[in-house]
């Protein structure tokens, strides 16, 4: 029996996924199984392998990603996991479209309250 569960979020670019995640410490896998309850897996784009066997993996649904793993297995604060991870990702979209779009990254700090500020200029 699998207790797999997915949470639906808001993130269609992989690459800037795995950048996140990668930023947020946690190693990153492509392309392969998941692993949850009883050894049961499940196949995702991303993975990250947990110590304890129970694995969090990011599948592409369409134009987006949703996130696949044993909520009753997984080490950690799911909400706040989401959270940072949107957040980093958010992060990536914002300096990405700035770069494109010819502005330079003129500062980027993380405040005492977690907020990331972001200074972008361009000479005109």
């Amino acid at each position: 029996m699998s207790h797999f569960t997915t949470i639906a979020i808001e993130i269609k670019n992989g690459d800037l996924l795995k950048q996140a995640l990668k930023e947020l410490g946690y190693p990153v896998q492509e392309n392969t199984l998941a692993r949850g309850y009883l050894g049961s897996t499940t196949i995702a784009e991303y993975v990250i392998p947990m110590p304890n066997g129970y694995d969090i993996g990011f599948r592409q649904v369409g134009d987006r990603y949703e996130m696949i793993t044993d909520l009753y297995g997984v080490a950690l604060n799911v909400e706040e996991f989401v959270a940072a991870v949107n957040q980093q990702y958010a992060t990536k979209i914002v300096l990405q479209s700035a770069s494109q779009q010819g502005f330079a990254i003129e500062q980027q700090e993380v405040l005492e309250d977690g907020t990331i500020r972001i200074v972008v200029g361009r000479w005109g």
